[in-house]
C-alpha cells in the first residue's frame, strides 16, 4: 500500500488498480535519469512488475554480461509511465519508456518460481529487444542479464543507436524540457487564479 501511495505521488496521477496486462507477459524498459543515469529492466510476475536496476543498459553482445540489480516490485500500472517523478519522491528524476512488449518464459509456466530459483530463460518481443535472454542471480543482492546467440544477437550498442523512446519517440532530454515547459505553464495557471 505504501507503495502505491509512493507511486501515485510520484507520477502525479492516480494508479488505476490493473492486476494483470492483456498478455499476463508484459515486460518493459525504462531509462531513468536520478541520482546516476541508468535503465530499469521490469518483468510481469505474480501481479506485479519485477525489477532490477541495469546500470549501463542491456546489450545484443552475447559475451557481455549486464549487471543487474534487483529493486523493489512496482504496479503492473507503472509500465505505461513517462515523465518527471518530482524531487523527494523516490526515484526522483526522468523516465523514458525506452523498449517495451511481451515475453515468453522458456522452460518453466512459473516465472515467479523460476526467479526464485535464480535463473530466468526467456525471449523477449519487443520493439527494440528481441530473442533469447537469461536472468540469472549471482548472489544475494546481484543478477545478470545476458543475451544468448541468435539471430538478433550483434556487436552494435543498442543504447546508443536507438536513445529514442519506445512510447512517445521524444529523446529523454526533450522529455526532460516538456516536463520543465508543463510545470511552468501548471505554475502560472495557479498563480493568476
Amino acid at each position: 500500500m505504501r507503495r502505491r501511495i509512493r507511486e501515485e505521488r510520484a507520477s502525479g496521477k492516480k494508479m488505476r488498480g490493473m492486476t494483470t496486462s492483456p498478455s499476463g507477459r508484459l515486460f518493459v524498459i525504462q531509462l531513468h535519469r536520478a541520482s546516476h543515469l541508468h535503465y530499469d529492466f521490469r518483468l510481469e510476475a505474480d501481479g506485479v512488475l519485477k525489477s532490477w536496476s541495469i546500470p549501463k543498459g542491456p546489450s545484443l553482445n552475447p559475451s557481455v554480461k549486464r549487471l543487474a540489480i534487483p529493486v523493489e516490485d512496482h504496479p503492473l500500472s507503472y509500465a505505461d509511465f513517462e515523465g518527471l517523478i518530482p524531487e523527494g519522491n523516490y526515484g526522483a528524476g526522468i523516465v523514458m519508456v525506452w523498449d517495451r512488449g511481451t515475453y515468453l518464459p522458456v522452460g518453466t509456466n512459473d516465472v515467479g518460481l523460476a526467479l526464485q530459483e535464480g535463473e530466468l530463460k526467456l525471449t523477449l518481443i519487443g520493439m527494440k529487444l528481441k530473442g533469447s535472454w537469461s536472468l540469472v542471480r549471482i548472489n544475494r543482492r546481484a543478477w545478470l542479464l545476458i543475451k544468448h546467440r541468435d539471430s538478433h544477437a550483434s556487436k552494435k550498442d543498442i543504447t546508443r543507436l536507438e536513445p529514442r523512446s519506445a512510447a512517445s519517440g521524444r529523446l529523454l532530454s526533450q522529455i526532460a524540457d516538456d516536463e520543465v515547459c508543463s510545470a511552468k505553464k501548471e505554475s502560472s495557471k495557479q498563480g493568476s487564479k
